[in-house]
């Protein structure tokens, strides 16, 4: 099993990134996905999720500027990322959960990608 995440980067705030996870080595359309993100001197946290018929959870912060979205047919993950602030920050990690659909708790996950860097500065 992997996932591997891309299209992380150095952006301006009020700038914009797409990060993908592509998955292998499972049936991606039996698992429920979540992004997850950790900053440095932080515990990870949850940042968006997606059930495995398409519905969405959004951390509150994120809600209107993240949009977390899937392409089964190419095994892979989205999170479109618009106005970014400073505070955004972080080491951002995919990570697909059998049966605990958008759940926030990183022990239920059973799988997780190494990570993509998105910093946010002027």
């Amino acid at each position: 099993v992997r996932l591997v995440e891309s299209g992380g980067g150095l952006v301006q705030p009020g700038g914009s990134l797409r990060l993908s996870c592509a998955a292998s080595g499972y049936t991606y359309s039996n698992y429920c996905m979540g992004w997850f993100r950790q900053a440095p001197g932080k515990e990870r946290e949850g940042v968006a999720l997606i059930g495995s018929y398409g519905s969405t959870v959004y951390k509150d912060s994120v809600k209107g500027r993240f949009t977390i979205s899937k392409d089964n047919a190419k095994n892979t993950l989205y999170l479109q990322m618009n106005s970014l602030k400073p505070e955004d920050t972080a080491m951002y990690y995919c990570a697909a959960t059998r049966y605990w659909c958008l759940s926030w708790h990183e022990d239920r996950y059973n799988y997780w990608g190494q990570g993509t860097q998105v910093t946010v500065s002027s």
